[in-house]
């Protein structure tokens, strides 16, 4: 049994509500059970130097987490004066995902930035970030159709992450911190709505794990996956 009562393929509840930032062009608030994410897109008008005269654009990603996101109080980053290796790693991550779901070419030559801010956390953040940043930058690509920045969609595809694990001997779906703090095998699937992988990261922190062992991890990230998707399509239904 899963200390939150949950089955081994059972995912934490999932909602997506859109629209929760005025100024932005894109913006989402993303909850996986206790982890809720705020998720703004930022349109501007012109690419990074490197890729000028390309006729490519591009999407990056900023991730932060509250002071009181946390059981104790962090303090910001920006008090300390710099970002720590683990939030430069995984606004690297959700930039690198959001960007498997995008064609640079019909994007132009400009950037959109996401924007993921965690409120509340409770393992699985950067999962819902990516999760709830395509949602974001989904929204933001609606606007610049229906303003005439751009002719084509370059939304190929959805993209959508979930953790997985061992714990308690057990491969389980979607962990929660008290999963995510003890679990033997811990694992970060990203991937698109058509299940083509985009990044995988696990590691034993407890025991090393079997190649069967990775293959039922990742069936079971496909099958909530899926179901991420379908929140994610429903949250821009008719936008």
């Amino acid at each position: 049994m899963r200390p939150s009562g949950r089955q081994l393929n059972e995912m934490r509840p999932i909602s997506i509500e859109i629209g929760v930032m005025k100024h932005a062009e894109g913006s989402c608030l993303i909850k996986m059970g206790e982890t809720h994410v705020l998720c703004s897109a930022t349109i501007e008008e012109k690419a990074p130097p490197f890729l000028k005269g390309t006729g490519l654009g591009w999407v990056t990603a900023e991730y932060g987490m509250l002071p009181r996101a946390t059981n104790s109080r962090m303090r910001r980053e920006a008090a300390v004066g710099k970002q720590s290796g683990r939030t430069q790693e995984i606004q690297r991550l959700i930039g690198r995902a959001l960007r498997a779901g995008v064609d640079r070419s019909a994007l132009g030559e400009r950037q959109i930035v996401v924007d993921c801010d965690v409120i509340h956390a409770d393992g699985g953040t950067r999962c819902a970030s990516i999760t709830g940043g395509w949602v974001a930058l989904k929204l933001a690509v609606l606007q610049m159709r229906k303003a005439g920045m751009i002719v084509s969609d370059p939304m190929m595809d959805n993209v959508a992450a979930i953790s997985c694990g061992i714990y308690a001997g057990q491969e389980v779906l979607d962990l929660d911190y008290i999963e995510d703090s003890s679990a033997g095998t811990d694992g970060n699937f990203v991937l698109t709505g058509h299940n083509r992988l985009i990044e995988i990261q696990m590691s034993a922190e407890g025991a090393t794990f079997s190649r069967p062992e990775m293959n039922n991890l990742l069936d079971l990230a496909e099958a909530g996956v899926a179901d991420l998707v379908k929140a994610q399509n429903a949250a821009v239904e008719g936008k």
